[in-house]
């Protein structure tokens, strides 16, 4: 039994590949300003969320995807809030570990 051997790709173009190499590392996250950030006002009696879905989900995804524990979420992402310029709170860790019980997250692959 003879194994064959493998195929030898030589790279021809190097600041492609390189480039491409870095790209691999390149993470873009940013929040649409025309989010809605906080829980629109319901009227009914007892405190209203601050929070709005789409806010917790956020920073559950976060929580996620880079393996975070919930105090380390508020604080990365406030961080980015910070960078983007925005004028938002990030949820508190008892905020998004109250409110992950009763969030349905539907994540659509591209």
């Amino acid at each position: 039994m003879n194994k064959s051997t493998p195929k030898i790709y030589r790279t021809t173009n190097w600041s492609s590949y390189n480039r491409a190499l870095i790209n691999r590392g390149n993470i873009a996250i940013w929040f649409d300003p025309a989010t809605q950030w906080y829980a629109p006002s319901k009227g009914k009696q007892g405190r209203n969320q601050t929070y709005s879905d789409a806010a917790i989900q956020c920073c559950l995804m976060i929580k996620s995807l880079f393996r975070l524990s919930l105090r380390m979420v508020t604080g990365f992402v406030q961080s980015l809030i910070h960078l983007c310029g925005l004028n938002w709170i990030a949820p508190d860790y008892t905020t998004i570990c109250r409110r992950q019980q009763h969030i349905d997250i539907v994540i659509s692959y591209q």
